[in-house]
């Protein structure tokens, strides 16, 4: 995609930022001490970065700031919709997996459309940190960065939230399920 394509109008930028303000000022939980008109000036001028944002949000991914590194000065969004989002889900793993397939392809695999997104897959430790904000994929589950020791096998691994406990499971990287979608984090 061009740059072009990646920027939002006036409308859609204030549309966007008035639901990453509300979310943010609802869960308070999730960001400590991180003042949203600090996070406001970051987003305004990243526009790219906006956009992707707004991926995250069109996908029904709920993005939220996470956290602060200081030493980098980036806000961290990850997706802290309560299941995993809506508009991912359904998807194998990677482009290698989706081309595996002979019969019954998914529409699209996890690690393409977050690219296409400009965000990256949460890895299994986010995710872990994740659940430390709250109680989330109950009832579906997420991919989540698989390393390259169990990818080269054909698989790849996922998570979710069962009996109060995060679980982090392997499956064929070429399968996919209705409950299944991926979640993403943005530094910006």
């Amino acid at each position: 995609m061009t740059k072009r394509n990646k920027e939002l109008s006036l409308e859609q930028r204030e549309e966007l930022l008035g639901a990453l303000k509300a979310r943010f000022e609802k869960n308070m939980n999730r960001h400590g001490e991180i003042e949203w008109a600090k996070v406001q000036v970051k987003l305004e001028a990243n526009t790219e970065k906006l956009w992707s944002i707004n991926e995250m949000e069109r996908t029904d991914g709920e993005p939220d700031v996470v956290g602060h590194d200081k030493e980098k000065d980036e806000y961290i969004f990850y997706d802290c919709s309560a299941e995993s989002p809506k508009g991912r889900r359904s998807f194998c793993y990677d482009r290698e997996a989706l081309e595996s397939r002979k019969k019954h392809k998914p529409e699209n695999n996890a690690i393409d459309m977050a690219t296409a997104m400009g965000i990256d897959l949460l890895t299994e430790n986010q995710y872990r940190e994740l659940q430390k904000l709250g109680n989330f994929d109950t009832k579906t589950s997420s991919w989540v960065k698989t390393p390259a020791n169990i990818r080269k096998h054909g698989g790849a691994i996922f998570c979710d939230r069962r009996y109060d406990t995060v679980f982090v499971y392997h499956n064929g990287a070429d399968s996919y399920y209705a409950a299944r979608g991926f979640r993403g984090s943005l530094r910006v």
